[in-house]
Protein backbone atom coordinates (compact mmCIF):
# COMPACT_ATOMS: atom_id res chain seq x y z
CA UNK A 1 0.00 0.00 0.00
CA UNK A 2 1.53 3.30 -1.08
CA UNK A 3 1.23 6.57 0.83
CA UNK A 4 -1.75 8.04 -1.14
CA UNK A 5 -3.72 4.82 -0.76
CA UNK A 6 -2.94 4.61 2.94
CA UNK A 7 -3.86 8.28 3.42
CA UNK A 8 -7.22 7.76 1.74
CA UNK A 9 -7.88 4.67 3.84
CA UNK A 10 -7.14 6.52 7.09
CA UNK A 11 -9.24 9.52 6.05
CA UNK A 12 -12.21 7.33 5.13
CA UNK A 13 -11.99 5.52 8.46
CA UNK A 14 -11.86 8.79 10.42
CA UNK A 15 -14.86 10.20 8.54
CA UNK A 16 -16.94 7.05 9.03
CA UNK A 17 -16.19 7.00 12.76
CA UNK A 18 -17.10 10.68 13.15
CA UNK A 19 -20.34 10.39 11.17
CA UNK A 20 -21.46 7.69 13.60
CA UNK A 21 -20.57 9.84 16.61
CA UNK A 22 -23.77 11.14 18.22
CA UNK A 23 -21.94 14.04 19.85
CA UNK A 24 -20.73 15.24 16.45
CA UNK A 25 -24.17 14.83 14.89
CA UNK A 26 -25.96 16.63 17.72
CA UNK A 27 -23.36 19.41 17.66
CA UNK A 28 -23.87 19.88 13.92
CA UNK A 29 -27.65 19.97 14.41
CA UNK A 30 -27.23 22.59 17.14
CA UNK A 31 -25.14 24.82 14.86
CA UNK A 32 -27.74 24.48 12.11
CA UNK A 33 -30.52 25.50 14.49
CA UNK A 34 -28.49 28.52 15.63
CA UNK A 35 -27.89 29.56 12.00
CA UNK A 36 -31.58 29.20 11.17
CA UNK A 37 -32.70 31.08 14.27
CA UNK A 38 -30.18 33.89 13.75
CA UNK A 39 -31.36 34.57 10.20
CA UNK A 40 -35.10 33.89 10.41
CA UNK A 41 -36.22 34.91 13.90
CA UNK A 42 -35.31 38.65 13.71
CA UNK A 43 -37.69 39.22 10.82
CA UNK A 44 -40.41 37.08 12.41
CA UNK A 45 -40.13 38.83 15.76
CA UNK A 46 -40.29 42.26 14.17
CA UNK A 47 -43.99 41.67 13.57
CA UNK A 48 -44.12 43.18 10.07
CA UNK A 49 -45.42 46.60 9.10
CA UNK A 50 -48.16 48.31 11.07
CA UNK A 51 -51.71 47.90 9.80
CA UNK A 52 -53.80 51.02 9.25
CA UNK A 53 -57.43 51.59 8.24
CA UNK A 54 -58.12 54.49 5.86
CA UNK A 55 -60.58 55.60 3.22
CA UNK A 56 -59.63 55.16 -0.42
CA UNK A 57 -58.51 58.80 -0.80
CA UNK A 58 -55.75 58.53 1.85
CA UNK A 59 -54.52 55.03 0.99
CA UNK A 60 -51.84 55.97 -1.57
CA UNK A 61 -49.13 57.59 0.60
CA UNK A 62 -49.47 54.93 3.28
CA UNK A 63 -49.08 52.11 0.76
CA UNK A 64 -45.98 53.82 -0.61
CA UNK A 65 -44.53 53.74 2.93
CA UNK A 66 -44.86 49.95 3.03
CA UNK A 67 -47.69 49.82 5.60
CA UNK A 68 -50.44 47.22 5.66
CA UNK A 69 -53.28 49.42 4.37
CA UNK A 70 -56.91 48.33 4.72
CA UNK A 71 -59.43 50.49 2.90
CA UNK A 72 -62.75 51.11 4.70
CA UNK A 73 -65.94 52.93 3.74
CA UNK A 74 -65.63 55.99 6.02
CA UNK A 75 -63.96 57.43 9.14
CA UNK A 76 -66.45 55.73 11.41
CA UNK A 77 -65.55 52.32 10.01
CA UNK A 78 -61.86 53.15 10.38
CA UNK A 79 -62.30 54.03 14.06
CA UNK A 80 -64.33 50.87 14.67
CA UNK A 81 -61.58 48.74 13.09
CA UNK A 82 -59.14 50.15 15.65
CA UNK A 83 -61.53 49.50 18.55
CA UNK A 84 -62.12 45.93 17.35
CA UNK A 85 -58.36 45.29 17.19
CA UNK A 86 -58.44 44.58 13.47
CA UNK A 87 -55.77 47.23 12.75
CA UNK A 88 -53.09 49.06 14.71
CA UNK A 89 -54.24 52.53 13.72
CA UNK A 90 -56.61 54.55 11.55
CA UNK A 91 -56.25 57.80 9.65
CA UNK A 92 -59.37 59.97 9.62
CA UNK A 93 -60.21 63.46 8.43
CA UNK A 94 -57.96 66.19 9.68
CA UNK A 95 -55.81 64.27 9.11
CA UNK A 96 -55.80 62.63 12.53
CA UNK A 97 -54.34 59.30 13.60
CA UNK A 98 -56.37 57.05 15.90
CA UNK A 99 -54.84 54.26 18.01
CA UNK A 100 -55.77 52.43 21.19
CA UNK A 101 -52.86 52.71 23.66
CA UNK A 102 -49.59 53.14 21.72
CA UNK A 103 -48.48 55.78 19.24
CA UNK A 104 -48.17 54.13 15.78
CA UNK A 105 -44.75 55.49 14.90
CA UNK A 106 -44.66 54.06 11.37
CA UNK A 107 -48.00 55.66 10.50
CA UNK A 108 -46.92 59.00 11.96
CA UNK A 109 -43.66 58.94 10.00
CA UNK A 110 -45.52 58.09 6.79
CA UNK A 111 -47.75 61.15 7.22
CA UNK A 112 -44.95 63.50 8.25
CA UNK A 113 -43.30 65.80 5.75
CA UNK A 114 -39.55 65.17 6.02
CA UNK A 115 -36.91 67.51 4.55
CA UNK A 116 -34.73 66.21 1.70
CA UNK A 117 -31.74 64.17 2.90
CA UNK A 118 -28.42 63.71 1.09
CA UNK A 119 -26.19 60.81 2.19
CA UNK A 120 -22.51 61.73 1.94
CA UNK A 121 -21.50 58.08 2.35
CA UNK A 122 -24.33 56.00 0.85
CA UNK A 123 -22.20 52.82 0.72
CA UNK A 124 -21.42 52.80 4.44
CA UNK A 125 -22.03 49.48 6.20
CA UNK A 126 -24.86 49.36 8.72
CA UNK A 127 -23.35 49.62 12.26
CA UNK A 128 -25.14 46.49 13.46
CA UNK A 129 -23.92 44.51 10.46
CA UNK A 130 -20.42 45.96 10.87
CA UNK A 131 -20.39 44.55 14.42
CA UNK A 132 -21.88 41.14 13.62
CA UNK A 133 -19.88 40.23 10.50
CA UNK A 134 -16.41 40.18 12.14
CA UNK A 135 -17.87 38.26 15.07
CA UNK A 136 -19.39 35.63 12.76
CA UNK A 137 -16.21 35.17 10.70
CA UNK A 138 -14.05 34.92 13.82
CA UNK A 139 -16.57 32.68 15.60
CA UNK A 140 -16.76 30.19 12.71
CA UNK A 141 -12.99 29.87 12.32
CA UNK A 142 -12.19 29.83 16.04
CA UNK A 143 -14.77 27.32 17.19
CA UNK A 144 -14.45 25.06 14.15
CA UNK A 145 -10.67 24.87 14.46
CA UNK A 146 -10.94 24.32 18.21
CA UNK A 147 -13.61 21.61 18.02
CA UNK A 148 -12.19 19.64 15.11
CA UNK A 149 -8.59 20.26 16.20
CA UNK A 150 -9.35 18.85 19.64
CA UNK A 151 -10.97 15.83 18.02
CA UNK A 152 -7.80 15.20 15.97
CA UNK A 153 -5.67 15.42 19.12
CA UNK A 154 -7.99 13.09 21.03
CA UNK A 155 -7.94 10.56 18.18
CA UNK A 156 -4.12 10.54 18.16
CA UNK A 157 -3.88 10.21 21.94
CA UNK A 158 -6.53 7.48 22.07
CA UNK A 159 -4.55 5.40 19.60
CA UNK A 160 -1.42 5.82 21.71
CA UNK A 161 -3.25 5.08 24.95
CA UNK A 162 -4.76 1.85 23.61
CA UNK A 163 -1.45 0.93 21.88
CA UNK A 164 -3.34 0.46 18.62
CA UNK A 165 -0.94 2.92 17.05
CA UNK A 166 1.75 0.22 17.08
CA UNK A 167 -0.46 -1.89 14.80
CA UNK A 168 -1.36 1.06 12.60
CA UNK A 169 2.23 2.15 11.93
CA UNK A 170 3.08 -1.43 11.01
CA UNK A 171 0.42 -1.29 8.29
CA UNK A 172 0.61 2.31 7.03
CA UNK A 173 3.34 4.96 6.95
CA UNK A 174 3.26 7.46 9.78
CA UNK A 175 2.98 10.37 7.36
CA UNK A 176 -0.08 8.73 5.81
CA UNK A 177 -1.62 8.32 9.26
CA UNK A 178 -1.13 12.02 10.02
CA UNK A 179 -2.25 13.17 6.56
CA UNK A 180 -5.39 11.01 6.71
CA UNK A 181 -6.43 12.46 10.05
CA UNK A 182 -5.86 16.03 8.88
CA UNK A 183 -7.69 15.50 5.59
CA UNK A 184 -10.63 13.89 7.36
CA UNK A 185 -10.83 16.74 9.87
CA UNK A 186 -10.67 19.32 7.08
CA UNK A 187 -13.41 17.61 5.04
CA UNK A 188 -15.68 17.31 8.09
CA UNK A 189 -15.09 20.93 9.08
CA UNK A 190 -15.77 22.23 5.56
CA UNK A 191 -18.84 20.02 5.27
CA UNK A 192 -20.24 21.32 8.53
CA UNK A 193 -19.59 24.94 7.51
CA UNK A 194 -21.18 24.32 4.10
CA UNK A 195 -24.34 23.03 5.78
CA UNK A 196 -24.42 25.99 8.16
CA UNK A 197 -23.87 28.41 5.26
CA UNK A 198 -26.67 26.77 3.27
CA UNK A 199 -29.08 27.09 6.18
CA UNK A 200 -28.01 30.71 6.73
CA UNK A 201 -28.55 31.56 3.04
CA UNK A 202 -32.03 30.03 3.06
CA UNK A 203 -32.75 31.84 6.32
CA UNK A 204 -31.68 35.17 4.83
CA UNK A 205 -33.99 34.59 1.89
CA UNK A 206 -36.89 33.75 4.19
CA UNK A 207 -36.06 36.68 6.47
CA UNK A 208 -35.91 39.09 3.50
CA UNK A 209 -32.18 39.77 3.96
CA UNK A 210 -31.11 39.07 0.38
CA UNK A 211 -29.38 42.45 0.21
CA UNK A 212 -27.07 41.51 3.06
CA UNK A 213 -26.30 38.22 1.34
CA UNK A 214 -25.22 40.11 -1.78
CA UNK A 215 -22.83 42.21 0.29
CA UNK A 216 -21.41 39.15 2.05
CA UNK A 217 -20.96 36.95 -1.03
CA UNK A 218 -17.46 38.18 -2.06
CA UNK A 219 -16.15 37.98 1.51
CA UNK A 220 -17.58 34.47 1.95
CA UNK A 221 -15.98 33.40 -1.34
CA UNK A 222 -12.55 34.45 -0.05
CA UNK A 223 -13.22 33.04 3.40
CA UNK A 224 -13.30 29.46 2.04
CA UNK A 225 -9.66 29.22 0.85
CA UNK A 226 -8.45 31.22 3.86
CA UNK A 227 -10.34 28.90 6.18
CA UNK A 228 -9.00 25.80 4.41
CA UNK A 229 -5.33 26.79 4.76
CA UNK A 230 -5.82 28.19 8.26
CA UNK A 231 -7.48 25.00 9.42
CA UNK A 232 -4.66 22.85 7.99
CA UNK A 233 -2.16 25.00 9.90
CA UNK A 234 -4.03 24.63 13.18
CA UNK A 235 -4.75 20.92 12.61
CA UNK A 236 -1.01 20.22 12.30
CA UNK A 237 -0.46 21.80 15.71
CA UNK A 238 -3.31 19.83 17.28
CA UNK A 239 -2.05 16.53 15.84
CA UNK A 240 1.44 17.20 17.18
CA UNK A 241 0.02 18.13 20.59
CA UNK A 242 -1.98 14.90 20.74
CA UNK A 243 1.10 12.83 19.92
CA UNK A 244 3.08 14.30 22.83
CA UNK A 245 0.94 12.62 25.52
CA UNK A 246 -0.30 9.12 26.25
CA UNK A 247 -3.51 9.89 28.15
CA UNK A 248 -6.61 11.85 27.25
CA UNK A 249 -6.37 13.65 30.60
CA UNK A 250 -3.06 15.23 29.57
CA UNK A 251 -4.26 16.80 26.33
CA UNK A 252 -5.42 19.99 28.04
CA UNK A 253 -1.92 20.69 29.36
CA UNK A 254 -0.09 20.29 26.05
CA UNK A 255 -2.81 21.97 24.00
CA UNK A 256 -2.85 25.24 25.97
CA UNK A 257 -0.28 26.92 23.67
CA UNK A 258 -2.32 25.86 20.63
CA UNK A 259 -5.51 27.25 22.10
CA UNK A 260 -3.81 30.53 22.94
CA UNK A 261 -2.38 31.08 19.45
CA UNK A 262 -5.89 30.57 18.03
CA UNK A 263 -7.73 32.48 20.76
CA UNK A 264 -5.62 35.65 20.66
CA UNK A 265 -6.32 36.39 16.95
CA UNK A 266 -10.01 35.67 17.59
CA UNK A 267 -10.27 38.41 20.20
CA UNK A 268 -7.97 40.71 18.22
CA UNK A 269 -10.31 40.68 15.22
CA UNK A 270 -13.37 41.13 17.45
CA UNK A 271 -12.05 44.10 19.42
CA UNK A 272 -9.88 45.79 16.77
CA UNK A 273 -12.17 45.46 13.73
CA UNK A 274 -12.71 49.26 13.64
CA UNK A 275 -8.94 49.98 13.72
CA UNK A 276 -7.80 50.15 10.10
CA UNK A 277 -4.07 49.85 10.88
CA UNK A 278 -4.52 46.90 13.24
CA UNK A 279 -6.79 45.09 10.77
CA UNK A 280 -4.29 45.61 7.97
CA UNK A 281 -1.57 43.97 10.07
CA UNK A 282 -3.88 41.15 11.23
CA UNK A 283 -4.91 40.42 7.63
CA UNK A 284 -1.33 39.36 6.85
CA UNK A 285 -0.57 37.33 9.98
CA UNK A 286 -1.20 33.61 9.26
CA UNK A 287 -3.28 32.90 12.38
CA UNK A 288 -5.56 35.94 11.99
CA UNK A 289 -5.72 36.39 8.20
CA UNK A 290 -8.49 33.74 7.76
CA UNK A 291 -10.89 36.12 9.49
CA UNK A 292 -9.28 39.56 9.14
CA UNK A 293 -8.80 39.57 5.36
CA UNK A 294 -12.37 38.47 4.45
CA UNK A 295 -13.62 41.14 6.85
CA UNK A 296 -11.55 43.84 5.13
CA UNK A 297 -12.92 42.66 1.79
CA UNK A 298 -16.45 42.99 3.15
CA UNK A 299 -15.87 46.55 4.35
CA UNK A 300 -14.04 47.49 1.14
CA UNK A 301 -10.77 48.36 2.91
CA UNK A 302 -8.58 45.87 0.99
CA UNK A 303 -7.14 46.40 -2.48
CA UNK A 304 -7.59 43.69 -5.10
CA UNK A 305 -4.04 42.34 -4.75
CA UNK A 306 -4.02 42.13 -0.94
CA UNK A 307 -5.99 38.86 -0.47
CA UNK A 308 -3.68 37.14 -2.97
CA UNK A 309 -0.56 38.18 -1.07
CA UNK A 310 -2.14 37.27 2.28
CA UNK A 311 -3.25 33.88 0.94
CA UNK A 312 0.27 33.19 -0.35
CA UNK A 313 1.75 34.00 3.06
CA UNK A 314 -0.80 31.74 4.72
CA UNK A 315 0.05 28.92 2.29
CA UNK A 316 3.76 29.17 3.14
CA UNK A 317 3.01 29.27 6.87
CA UNK A 318 0.63 26.29 6.62
CA UNK A 319 3.26 24.25 4.75
CA UNK A 320 5.88 25.12 7.39
CA UNK A 321 3.56 24.16 10.25
CA UNK A 322 2.63 20.90 8.55
CA UNK A 323 6.31 19.98 8.10
CA UNK A 324 7.14 20.93 11.69
CA UNK A 325 4.02 19.23 13.08
CA UNK A 326 4.78 16.07 11.11
CA UNK A 327 8.29 15.92 12.56
CA UNK A 328 7.01 16.29 16.12
CA UNK A 329 4.25 13.78 15.40
CA UNK A 330 6.69 11.21 14.04
CA UNK A 331 9.17 11.76 16.82
CA UNK A 332 6.65 11.24 19.62
CA UNK A 333 4.01 8.86 18.23
CA UNK A 334 5.69 5.66 19.44
CA UNK A 335 6.93 7.08 22.75
CA UNK A 336 4.67 5.51 25.35
CA UNK A 337 6.69 6.20 28.50
CA UNK A 338 4.93 9.39 29.52
CA UNK A 339 4.68 12.91 28.17
CA UNK A 340 7.21 13.80 25.47
CA UNK A 341 8.69 17.27 25.19
CA UNK A 342 8.68 19.06 21.85
CA UNK A 343 12.48 19.23 21.95
CA UNK A 344 12.79 15.47 22.48
CA UNK A 345 10.27 14.74 19.74
CA UNK A 346 12.05 17.08 17.34
CA UNK A 347 15.41 15.44 17.94
CA UNK A 348 14.11 11.91 18.05
CA UNK A 349 15.69 9.40 15.71
CA UNK A 350 13.00 6.82 16.37
CA UNK A 351 10.80 8.00 13.53
CA UNK A 352 8.98 5.60 11.31
CA UNK A 353 7.41 5.74 7.89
Amino acid sequence: MNVPQATRLVAEREIRVKLRDRTFLFGTLLFLLIAAAGTILPSLLSGGPESVAVTQQAAGPLRDAGLDVRVVADDGAAEQAVRDGDVDAAVVAGPKVLAMDEIPDEVVRALSSAPPVQLLNPDAVDPVVAFLVPFVFAFVFFFTSQIFGMQIAQSVTEEKQTRIVEILVAAVPVRALLAGKMIAGTILALGQIALIALVAVVGMQIGDNAGLLTLLAPAIGWFVPFFLLGFVLVAAMWAAAGALVNRQEDIAAVSTPVQLVVMLPFFAVIFLNDNATAMRVLSYLPLSSPTAMPLRLFTGDAAGWEPLVSLALLLVAAAAFVIGGARVYEGSLLRTNGRTSIRAAWRSRDTVG
